[in-house]
């Protein structure tokens, strides 16, 4: 009976734990419709002002404002890795950590050095691990934020690049797809490029064919402009990485419930088939006995 009472404790603890799965489940569901419906809002203004922007760069000098135009020598790279700060979601973590260590190695190998921005204590621990410099670190960056902490962010890494300190920035988050999809997205965050956005052909060419006046001037915008643009960028891949965590925790719990089901209900029938076959020996005793008697 001692190993019944076994599989009977294991029984208990397997339902325990889906008490447990179940909770973080409903949590992360809540979580994710905040954090989705934020996402989805903040998607149209990140495109237009990109859109705008492009309005305004188009036909200029590069030189114009110093996050324009790549840097003829690179020696020092920025990488911003925005992860979460707990675990239990799947393979998000991962999946962003290893985007970003790879190009930090391939960065490395072309003789660059690199150094981090790390914003969730899964990336800092990842990282320092990996032997990178930490230039700066936001743990609990993603549980409550807003545009102000991405501002800051953005201001700092914009001040390091001006004065020489970076050469050129990525940026590295999870990119919500869907509930069942979130995908790990390298973004060149500095210089300013046309490559930061995905576009369409026929855009480009509308841009290149209209002629705009500006009021105030073309080099005026893009100072008050480009800083801001460094910003949503940020955000939105704050904004971006939030929705991709929830989203992983919350298939993660359900597969964690559905494996307690399953060996909840092997388990059940592993001990319902021992208690079975311990009656039935003990009836064969007791019919063995009474036959014995009646000799």
């Amino acid at each position: 009976m001692a190993a019944l009472r076994d599989v009977l404790n294991q029984i208990n603890g397997i339902k325990k734990t889906k008490q447990i799965t179940k909770a973080m489940n409903l949590v992360a569901s809540a979580k994710l419709r905040q954090a989705q419906l934020r996402i989805e809002r903040f998607r149209p203004y990140a495109k237009k002002f990109y859109n705008i922007l492009e309005h305004v760069g188009t036909g200029g000098d590069i030189g114009v404002h110093p996050l324009l135009g790549a840097r003829e020598e690179i020696k020092h790279v920025g990488i911003v890795l925005i992860t979460s700060d707990r675990g239990l979601c799947g393979g998000f973590n991962s999946m962003l950590i290893q985007k970003a260590l790879r190009l930090a190695r391939a960065k490395k190998k072309e003789g660059k050095f690199v150094h981090f921005y790390c914003l969730g204590k899964k990336g800092f621990e990842a990282v320092k691990k990996a032997g990178y410099v930490i230039t700066a670190n936001y743990p609990e960056a993603l549980n409550t934020f807003n545009f102000s902490l991405a501002s800051s962010i953005g201001t700092e890494i914009i001040k390091r690049y001006i004065i020489g300190e970076f050469d050129e920035v990525h940026l590295v988050y999870g990119e919500f797809k869907s509930v069942a999809r979130q995908e790990a997205v390298e973004l060149l965050l500095l210089p300013i490029s046309s490559k930061n956005e995905d576009d369409n052909s026929n855009k480009k060419e509308e841009i290149r064919g209209s002629e705009y006046v500006f009021e105030p001037s073309r080099e005026d915008l893009l100072a008050e402009m480009l800083p801001r643009f460094i910003n949503v960028q940020v955000y939105r891949g704050m904004l971006d990485a939030a929705a991709s965590e929830h989203a992983a925790r919350r298939s993660a719990m359900d597969n964690a419930s559905r494996a307690c089901d399953d060996m909840s209900g092997q388990l059940t029938l592993l001990y319902n088939k021992t208690r079975q076959a311990a009656i039935t020996a003990d009836l064969m005793d007791i019919v063995g006995g009474a036959e014995a008697l009646k000799r």
